[in-house]
């Protein structure tokens, strides 16, 4: 093995902005020069980029934990998985394969939630500890903390109203919840997908929020109101155009760059969507991208995630649909990767990772095209290194157990989607109409 690798003849982008480095050498998992001239040193292997692009290894920075997740992931780019949910037994094995494997992407994770008794995702997940008012909050996350999660998820209001309400914490609640895991250095993400629901959040403290609401417009108060708190906000595009019935895990499909990575299972899985067809009175798709344009004009921070495996999402590669997504809402391709690098770095403080730069973990993708002016360009990978160590690019193939749960997941989300069409419109909507 060589003592260090260094790539010549690139572009470099740091993770905020294309720099006029040429070269970037990395030893020991770790970033030890970038410069405008040869970096490279006797016994080095050196490769030659061709004039193609150094990315910082990509996050995503919403995810649920399933066997093979962190293999697939890293397979199309993903050297950083934020998982939004799993059980403390999923967590640990995931976290144990992570650190005592390079061909799998890094995780940190939130744990269990914090919802209602019957609350979202009850139905998924059940059983596990709810919350019924502010003062189990300090309990919750001390739990929370003791099973290992790195920061704390909750499931805020839905924003509807009647007695079809789904279940959800109170506000006073989600502050107490917000303030004991800030007091252990935790930084909390809001699950939230209504309008109404962010508006009434966005007092409590929190940093991140989930998803973009599709069932109302973000007026530009609201808008400015989150970008002056400082919160973040990871719209989950690449799953909402799915469940809205759009036909995106198609579009990636139909990419070679990605498709030729994808066993025939994932394959599947982006044709599966959530709903089938969006029936009339489902929210349009392209409210979504209305909402993050808005969020964009107004200066907040924007996080790419994918909530994979979503029906309609694969690991990994629907972080590039979710990039182009980002694109399509009025980012600049270099706001897009930022999204996916150095953004979620500094919100989730992950101080090692994010950036191309001296000091920072050698997690870099070699991209031979230049995503700075064609986003799309980040699904032409040549290379991919995760602390260092090259990643074997194969196509992920699922075994059976993986294949299992990933069916299983299927079905849970399938249940919970009836449950609250079921709840919002008193029937299913995509089966009218």
């Amino acid at each position: 093995m060589p003592k260090a690798t260094a790539i010549v003849n690139a572009r470099v982008f740091d993770g905020t902005r294309l720099r006029d480095w040429t070269s970037v050498r990395f030893a020991d998992g770790i970033i030890t020069d970038c410069a405008t001239g040869p970096t490279a040193q006797d016994g080095d292997e050196v490769i030659d980029a061709e004039g193609g692009t150094i990315l910082p290894g990509l996050i995503d920075s919403h995810i649920h934990l399933v066997p093979g997740a962190l293999a697939q992931g890293l397979t199309f780019g993903v050297t950083t998985a934020l998982d939004m949910f799993s059980q403390p037994d999923v967590m640990a094995v995931a976290k144990q394969q992570a650190g005592a494997r390079s061909d799998v992407a890094d995780v940190r994770s939130a744990g269990i939630g914090a919802t209602a008794p019957g609350g979202h995702p009850s139905m998924m997940y059940a059983p596990f500890p709810t919350l019924t008012s502010p003062e189990q909050a300090e309990r919750f996350v001390a739990d929370r903390v003791a099973e290992g999660s790195d920061y704390l998820k909750i499931f805020g209001p839905s924003g509807t109203a009647g007695p079809r309400r789904m279940p959800s914490l109170d506000l006073n609640t989600i502050t107490a919840l917000t303030n004991a895991a800030h007091d252990r250095g935790l930084v909390v993400v809001a699950h939230i997908n209504a309008a109404a629901g962010l508006r009434e959040v966005v007092s409590a403290g929190i940093d991140v929020v989930a998803h973009v609401p599709v069932d109302g417009e973000l007026d530009r108060a609201l808008a400015d109101r989150i970008a002056e708190a400082g919160i973040a906000v990871g719209p989950t595009l690449a799953t909402i155009e799915n469940v809205s019935g759009e036909p995106g895990g198609t579009a990636v499909l139909g990419d070679p760059r990605l498709a030729g990575m994808l066993g025939d299972a994932q394959a599947r899985r982006l044709t599966s969507g959530a709903s089938g067809r969006r029936g009339q009175h489902m929210p349009p798709y392209s409210r979504a991208e209305e909402n993050v344009g808005r969020l964009v004009d107004a200066g907040v921070t924007i996080l790419a995630g994918t909530d994979a495996p979503n029906p309609g999402t694969v690991f990994g590669a629907s972080l590039h649909r979710e990039l182009e997504l980002l694109d399509r809402c009025g980012m600049t391709p270099a706001q897009a990767l930022n999204a996916a690098t150095a953004a979620p770095a500094r919100v989730f403080n992950l101080a090692d990772r994010g950036l191309t730069a001296p000091g920072r973990r050698a997690d870099l993708m070699l991209v031979s095209g230049d995503p700075l002016t064609d986003i799309t360009a980040t699904r032409a990978i040549e290379r991919i290194w995760r602390a260092g160590v090259p990643a074997d690019r194969r196509a992920f193939v699922a075994n059976a157990a993986e294949a299992e749960e990933l069916d299983a997941f299927d079905a849970r989300v399938a249940k919970v989607v009836a449950a609250v069409r079921e709840r919002r419109y008193g029937f299913d909507p995509t089966k009218v109409g």
